[in-house]
């Protein structure tokens, strides 16, 4: 019996229920005997379906105009998206080791249902948000690569449940192997387009730190929060905290924390590693566009044409469109896994992921098929970044709960939040959400 985690359910309002993902939930067995390096492998896995989050085609499309508008400037708001990310994962993990509840769960238990409805709505519109990107930017892969066109695309991205249906009956890890292995071709890719580029490295360390044009310029104030929004995105807390459960670490106190230190290293240094794959996207449009005059590249398929006479290589436009479409793959399977989590966790409604994937997706696919009928390429780049920016303005329903339990010793017990990280957390939950209003009273004031 789980005695650490009855104690701490007193500090709920209701009980804790059955695990969300519970075909999944605890599957995967830690070995205490083994050495620590093999302990640390067995927790790895989680945070690199959460890195998937941020490099979806939506962060592609922000970061292609950001770049090629601004050259290196907004480098030092991908880095501060990444170490915001960095602290708020830590707490979704620590939320789901001490509580035995992912954030969805917990927002349910602790709050009266006219507070955790509307949560609910919210979180299922981000997730949404981010498939509509995931519609889109598979769908120009598809095209980049196959010569399918955009609108046949759309539909084609319906199928990837099957996909989804298959590696979770072969069991989590095979899940978690597939990300990883298409994240290791996308870093490849990149690698590869980074060195033909050629960029001014003097330039690409100059943009890590922030200037204060960011936020007085309301053009790239839009587009950093659409860099933020597409980096610290709403689903991936959800989803974060429910695949951490997949480890089965114990119940004690010392067997918990040691999960939450495994569990945070894993985060960590995925998210460094999405770090990379965001600053070369960055780096790559200011390196080929930006210098030589091409401003206005926001387009995945703009761009995909410009890079073979900019960088000189027939297959540079070719790894541009493998790497798009691993990302639009990866992102497919775990937002299917966040929705999973918010329904669950939020209603105890359970669905077959197919049953639930479709639903997403055919809600995605209107708007997506829609705008790239009637407006085509130039209209879906418009949809992806405003879907990053929807999904910034989400952020925040989802940051102060996490922050608020975290840093409760009612809910967490042993395992509360430090001062010092609670502090970090306060600060970053309000940062985020003065950007948002600055955002929307530049957008009310035209």
């Amino acid at each position: 019996m789980d005695v650490l985690g009855s104690k701490q359910d007193s500090g709920w309002r209701n009980k804790r229920g059955e695990a969300s993902l519970s075909d999944v939930h605890r599957s995967i067995n830690i070995s205490h005997s083994g050495s620590r390096w093999r302990r640390l492998a067995a927790f790895a896995g989680p945070g690199y379906l959460v890195a998937v989050g941020y490099m979806d085609p939506g962060n592609w499309a922000t970061s292609l105009a950001g770049g090629s508008k601004f050259g290196y400037a907004l480098l030092a708001v991908a880095l501060l998206s990444n170490l915001m990310a960095i602290v708020l994962q830590s707490l979704c993990a620590r939320l789901a080791i001490a509580s035995g509840r992912d954030l969805a769960q917990a927002c349910r238990d602790a709050f009266p249902k006219w507070v955790s409805i509307p949560l609910w709505a919210l979180a299922e519109i981000a997730i949404i948000a981010t498939d509509i990107a995931e519609v889109i930017g598979t769908a120009i892969g598809l095209n980049l690569i196959f010569g399918i066109p955009l609108e046949l695309g759309v539909l084609i991205t319906a199928l990837d449940v099957f996909i989804i249906l298959y590696l979770q009956k072969m069991g989590f890890r095979w899940v978690e192997a597939f990300i990883i292995t298409l994240l290791g071709v996308i870093a490849v890719c990149f690698a590869i387009q980074i060195f033909l580029a050629d960029p001014q490295w003097g330039g690409v360390i100059r943009g890590f730190f922030p200037t204060t044009e960011i936020v007085t310029n309301p053009e790239m104030l839009y587009l950093a929060l659409g860099i933020l929004g597409a980096t610290v995105m709403p689903h991936n807390l959800y989803l974060h905290s429910g695949i951490v459960q997949t480890r089965n670490y114990g119940h004690s106190l010392p067997e918990k924390k040691e999960a939450l230190t495994y569990a945070t290293i894993d985060s960590t240094v995925a998210l460094c590693f999405a770090l990379l794959i965001n600053a070369s996207i960055l780096i790559l449009a200011a390196a080929a566009f930006n210098s030589t005059g091409r401003t206005e590249v926001a387009e995945l398929g703009e761009a995909h044409s410009l890079l073979a006479p900019l960088l000189g290589l027939a297959i540079a436009p070719t790894l541009f469109g493998i790497a798009l479409l691993c990302c639009g793959l990866n992102s497919t399977v775990t937002a299917t896994l966040a929705g999973q989590i918010v329904m669950e966790g939020f209603l105890k409604m359970k669905l077959q992921p197919w049953i639930r994937r479709l639903i997403t997706r055919a809600i995605a696919i209107i708007p997506a098929a829609f705008v790239t009928i009637w407006y085509g390429d130039a209209g879906t780049a418009e949809l992806l970044i405003l879907t990053q920016v929807v999904l910034s303005l989400q952020l925040s329903f989802a940051v102060f709960p996490l922050v608020m339990f975290t840093a409760s010793k009612a809910k967490m017990g042993e395992l509360v939040a430090p001062i010092w990280l609670s502090a970090i957390a306060w600060l970053i939950a309000v940062v985020i959400a003065g950007l948002n209003v600055k955002l929307l009273v530049d957008f009310v004031s035209g």
